[in-house]
């Protein structure tokens, strides 16, 4: 591989080179996958000449010596309850060990002394900035499936705005100490795929003033103050199920709720993995185009409520993938027309396309420290494509998948057009390692249905993109989310050649976390992945007389932790969490 530094070089050379790789200043490649180019690139602080721009806070970082940094981490404490039984609060616990993992290449004795840092960033997924007012959201599913609408929903914002302030706050990469190069989110930044959503993202990574709120801008209306049992009225002196399961009464919550917050935006570049959530109404339905559910979706009827039965079929539908063009869905809506209660209309609400999410992208508004398009181009745009290639440090670049499968259906393929553009940047950068980034895991690229725009076109699912991957000896990992669940997972290759595969937790299901990930190079053979998990800053204690936006995102966490019917498993084992992944360099 082509040049390597120390970990003790110089922080500030060593931050200047990953800031300007961060900003997307070196193009990789042509075709219909793009990386930026240098001119596409501004950020808040004006750069010197010849210099890529940096902000204050980094400037600061820069002058300090390279030392590992877990402050903030899991590795020194992780939300836990505090109680026994029923309605749990939360306080803080024990951090998670690092754990070695040596499946594709046995680790050596004194490698911490010769490593050399190569990259380090930060891992978003799953945050899931919800309406929670849309009137086509399913909450009425929980009547069959508790699960299927969580009592902490309204507070998506606050808890991704309080995940911000985490990275915000590292000083260094938790074992290397060296600057973080990015934040990259893979997918489901968004949950109903409407514009009201997309705008709300754009501001949590970028900076800026959002309120939460749709439709009536005076007061809340959905599921939460609709006096119905089967939710959570947190504010009403009402006795519904979660009440009965010690969830409180918190008086002022529906309005702090939609109160204005303000995120301050991350003090590092950052890209974009578009997300099933993200592209699709509803993460599953490839309905854009549909004129019924067009302007239901910005209309005054709002459906709270329907039998079990009514919702395990509808359910079924969706997971067995039986109305991928939602037809079943809007017959669902028109036979339930009665039973709508009235909301407010908001056209804010609408579905964004393909084109829209792009062009939010590449809005000046929502540049933050960059880069411009955070990942897209005007090519992507022009050629209708949502997949690009990035300059990650002097030896390492990103590539950045579409996986989500247009033609409905939340799991996930790739056409044969973007599978031979990733054989081909891989090959046409095989002096460089490379990490690869997707919304979906190799096991839920299962979907191969015709996407509509290329219907001749065929579609791959995980094994085929595995077997790419391994096909080439600069692949070092797969890093990805959709499960909500921690799972790291080793793929042996024929030649000796591998990669691992990283699958992150969400952040709106407990634990919430995202992850930090380390590339360096052992000197002995080896490449070593560190990954370490991190919460968001909030306090892991509430105090439920603070509905502060701080106080709000504690409360995001301890309400996520007792959603009836939640998943306990979704940290997974001590080896898929704070890890190091060893591999032999390629």
């Amino acid at each position: 591989m082509s040049r390597i530094r120390s970990v003790a070089a110089s922080a500030l050379e060593v931050n200047r080179r990953t800031v300007l790789a961060a900003a997307g200043a070196v193009s990789l490649s042509a075709g219909v996958g793009y990386a930026l180019h240098p001119t596409d690139s501004r950020a808040a602080t004006p750069p010197a000449e010849g210099e890529a721009p940096v902000s204050d806070s980094r400037r600061a970082a820069a002058t300090a010596p390279l030392a590992p940094y877990s402050k903030g981490t899991t590795l020194a404490s992780v939300a836990a309850p505090r109680n026994g039984s029923g309605y749990r609060r939360l306080g803080d616990g024990p951090g998670w060990k690092r754990v070695v993992r040596a499946e594709l290449a046995a680790p050596k004795s004194g490698r911490a002394e010769r490593r050399t840092a190569l990259a380090a960033f930060v891992q978003f997924t799953d945050l899931h900035l919800m309406d929670v007012q849309h009137p086509l959201r399913l909450e009425y599913l929980r009547s069959h499936d508790v699960h299927a609408w969580r009592p902490h929903e309204a507070l998506t914002v606050p808890g991704a705005i309080s995940l911000v302030e985490r990275v915000n706050a590292l000083r260094g990469a938790p074992v290397t100490g060296a600057p973080l190069h990015f934040v990259m989110t893979t997918g489901d930044n968004t949950d109903n795929n409407a514009h009201s959503e997309l705008e709300w993202f754009m501001k949590v990574m970028s900076g800026g003033r959002i309120t939460p709120n749709s439709g009536d801008p005076r007061h809340y209306e959905g599921v939460q103050n609709s006096g119905l049992k089967l939710y959570w009225q947190a504010a009403s002196g009402a006795r519904d199920h979660d009440k009965a399961l010690g969830f409180p009464h918190l008086t002022g919550f529906l309005a702090a709720a939609i109160r204005e917050v303000r995120s301050p935006g991350l003090n590092l570049p950052w890209y974009s993995t578009v997300g099933n959530h993200d592209a699709l109404p509803l993460g599953c339905y490839g309905s854009h185009g549909d004129r019924y559910l067009a302007e239901a979706a910005i209309g005054g009827k709002k459906l709270m409520n329907v039998s079990a039965a009514d919702a395990k079929k509808l359910q079924d539908t969706i997971k067995n993938a039986k109305d991928p063009r939602a037809t079943g869905y809007r017959d669902f809506l028109r036979a339930h027309a009665r039973s709508m209660r009235a909301v407010t209309p908001d056209e804010k609400r609408a579905p964004y396309t393909q084109a829209d999410y792009l062009k939010a992208h590449l809005d000046p508004a929502y540049q933050g420290l960059g880069p411009v398009g955070h990942g897209y181009s005007s090519a992507n745009l022009d050629a209708g494509t949502q997949y690009y290639a990035f300059r990650i440090s002097d030896d390492v670049i990103g590539i950045s998948l579409d996986t989500t499968d247009a033609g409905g259906h939340y799991e996930g393929s790739i056409g044969t057009a973007q599978l031979k553009w990733l054989d081909r940047t891989l090959k046409d950068h095989k002096d460089s390692y490379a990490v690869v980034f997707s919304h979906h895991t190799s096991t839920t690229m299962t979907n191969t249905r015709p996407d509509p725009a290329r219907p001749g076109e065929k579609r791959h699912g995980g094994a085929e993109v595995v077997s790419v991957l391994s096909a080439h000896a600069n692949v070092l990992a797969w890093v990805n989310g959709h499960i909500h669940k921690n799972v790291v997972t080793p793929h042996q290759a024929s030649g000796g050649r591998s990669f691992w595969e990283v699958s992150t937790a969400s952040h709106v299901d407990f634990p919430q976390l995202a992850r930090v990930i380390e590339l360096v190079d052992n000197k002995d053979g080896t490449v070593s992945l560190f990954t370490t998990l991190i919460e968001s800053a909030a306090p892991h204690r509430t105090d439920y007389a603070d509905l502060s936006q701080t106080g709000l995102a504690a409360l995001y966490r301890e309400l996520s932790y007792n959603a009836p019917g939640a998943n306990r498993t979704l940290a997974g084992s001590a080896a898929d969490r704070n890890t190091e992944l060893v591999l032999k360099k390629g």
